[in-house]
C-alpha cells in the first residue's frame, strides 16, 4: 500500500526534472540563436554596411524624385446644393480612374493625366450646424437643424449622429482632396473645377432670385433707417428749444424712443449681415481657401530612405537562410 504514495512522489519529481531541462533548454536556444545571429552580422558587416549605404542612397533618390502630390480646397455649397456638390465630384472621380482625358480636358483642366484622386469630406462643425445667430433669412433653417439633431440624437449615440454621411454632408463647409503627378497652379486644375462645380442652371436660378431678395431687403431696410433718422433729427430739432423743453420729459416717458433707436441698430446690424450674405452667396460652391502642390508622404512617400534598407536587410536574410537550408539537404541527400 506504501508503494503507491512513493510511486506518485517519484513521477511528480520526474515531470518537474523534465520541465525544468525543457525551460533550461529553451532558455538556451534563444541564447545561441542571438549568439548566431551576431556572428552572421559579424561574418557579414560589409555586406550590411554596403546595403545600408546603397538603400539609404536609392531611397533619397526615390524621394526627392517623387512628385506625388495633395491639394486641398474649402468651398461652401449655398442654396441647398449640398448633394449636387458630392454627385459631382463622384462623377469626376469616377472620370480619373476610366482616365477619360477628354472629359477632364473639356471642363479646363490643363493636364489630365497627372490628377490621380478627388474626393470631398465634410469639415464637421455642429456649433456652426446649429448656430442660429446669423442672419435672419438663416434663423429658421438652423433653428430646424438644431432640432434635428436633437431627434436623432435621442435614439443613438450623438457622435455617431454627428458623423453619420446623411448629417455631415449637410454641414457649411467641406474640403476637396486632389492628388497629382508633379506641380499644379490654380489657373491649371484650381479654377476650371470650381467654374466645373457652378455650371448648373438650375442653382444659377436660385442664386439670381436669392441675391434680388437680399438686395430687395437691403434698400428697404435704408430706407426705413433714412425714416428713422429723419424722426430722430426732428425730435432733436424739437428738444433743442428751451421753451418746448418740457417736451422732453414728455417724449422720454410717453414715446417709444429707445425702442426706434434699437429698432435702428437692429437694421443697422442686418444690413451689415445682409452686405456679407451678397458675398458668400455670389456662387452656387464658394471657394474659401485653397492649399496646392503639399508634397505627399503618406504611406510610404517620402520615406524610402529609410524603408529600402530595411527591405534589402531582409532581403539578404532570407536569401542566407535559404542557400544555409539549401545546403544542409544537400549535404544530407549526398549522405544518402
Amino acid at each position: 500500500m506504501s508503494a503507491t504514495p512513493q510511486n506518485n512522489a517519484d513521477n511528480q519529481e520526474i515531470d518537474l526534472s523534465q520541465l525544468s531541462r525543457k525551460i533550461g533548454d529553451f532558455f538556451e536556444g534563444i541564447s545561441t540563436s542571438i549568439f548566431k545571429g551576431i556572428l552572421f552580422i559579424k561574418r557579414n558587416i560589409v555586406i550590411f554596411i554596403s546595403l545600408l549605404i546603397i538603400g539609404a542612397g536609392a531611397g533619397y533618390y526615390l524621394d526627392k524624385t517623387s512628385n506625388l502630390y495633395d491639394h486641398e480646397i474649402i468651398v461652401v455649397p449655398n442654396f441647398g446644393s449640398n448633394d449636387y456638390l458630392y454627385d459631382k465630384i463622384v462623377l469626376l472621380e469616377s472620370k480619373i480612374k476610366e482616365r477619360d482625358t477628354v472629359f477632364l480636358k473639356s471642363i479646363g483642366i490643363q493636364k489630365p493625366k497627372s490628377l490621380i484622386q478627388i474626393e470631398i469630406e465634410p469639415i464637421i462643425d455642429i456649433y456652426d450646424f446649429v448656430n442660429s445667430n446669423t442672419s435672419s433669412a438663416n434663423n429658421a433653417q438652423n433653428t430646424q437643424n438644431f432640432e434635428l439633431v436633437k431627434l436623432l440624437s435621442e435614439g443613438g449615440d450623438v457622435n455617431k449622429v454627428i458623423k453619420d454621411k446623411t448629417t455631415s454632408k449637410n454641414y457649411g463647409r467641406h474640403i476637396i482632396h486632389i492628388s497629382t503627378i508633379g506641380f499644379v497652379t490654380n489657373k491649371s486644375m484650381i479654377d476650371p473645377l470650381i467654374t466645373y462645380l457652378n455650371q448648373n442652371e438650375y442653382y444659377h436660378k436660385v442664386k439670381k432670385v436669392c441675391l434680388n431678395n437680399i438686395k430687395t431687403k437691403m434698400n428697404l431696410n435704408e430706407v426705413i433707417i433714412r425714416q428713422i433718422d429723419d424722426l430722430l433729427n426732428e425730435f432733436s430739432s424739437t428738444t433743442s428749444n428751451n421753451q418746448k423743453s418740457d417736451k422732453l420729459v414728455y417724449y422720454n416717458e410717453n414715446t417709444e424712443l429707445n425702442e426706434i433707436i434699437k429698432t435702428k441698430n437692429n437694421l443697422i446690424n442686418e444690413l451689415a449681415s445682409q452686405r456679407i450674405d451678397l458675398v458668400n452667396n455670389s456662387q452656387i460652391v464658394l471657394k474659401n481657401s485653397s492649399i496646392i502642390n503639399i508634397k505627399n508622404t503618406k504611406i510610404l512617400n517620402g520615406k524610402m530612405k529609410l524603408v529600402l534598407p530595411l527591405v534589402l536587410f531582409f532581403a539578404f536574410i532570407v536569401f542566407s537562410i535559404c542557400r544555409n537550408f539549401y545546403k544542409k539537404q544537400s549535404a544530407k541527400m549526398a549522405l544518402k
